[in-house]
């Protein structure tokens, strides 16, 4: 059975960025189970592996507009001077974290002062990075 779009797959894995360091791998968390199509792994993975059957091995690179995506492509938004400490020197190019209402930590990038507001581009730390990815097809079925 090859991998299309509604079916189980299971694969070993492993991504990281292109000429450094390893981000997720089943050789720590075992292998992924997922229903490929769902949104559960990066689609540029999934447009790679569509197709495979069982048994397949492949290894390769997504492109960094693919996989998390570019700086450019990340939303902005103005956020008031007067939410920055009033001792930190603003400047385009420095990074803040923050947390969000949830509690949940996000950080951004300085992109542009304007006066008393300063626009901000969300920053992931994956952004404009290509990622390398190997996997190896376990199995392949009709969902559950």
């Amino acid at each position: 059975m090859k991998i299309e779009q509604g079916r189980r797959v299971k694969m070993e894995y492993e991504l990281g960025v292109e000429g450094g360091e390893v981000i997720e791998s089943s050789a720590s968390r075992g292998p992924i189970d997922y229903l490929h199509g769902s949104g559960e792994m990066l689609p540029g993975l999934e447009r790679r592996i569509d197709g495979l059957e069982v048994g397949a091995a492949q290894e390769g690179v997504i492109p960094a507009a693919e996989a998390y995506g570019t700086e450019e492509a990340l939303p902005s938004m103005t956020i008031p001077r007067s939410h920055f400490p009033s001792t930190e020197a603003l400047e385009p190019g420095k990074l803040f974290e923050a947390k969000d209402p949830a509690g949940h930590a996000i950080s951004f990038k300085v992109t542009e002062i304007r006066g008393d507001e300063v626009l901000v581009r969300l920053h992931h730390p994956l952004a404009g990075k290509n990622i390398r990815y190997r996997v190896k097809i376990l199995d392949v079925s009709a969902p559950s």
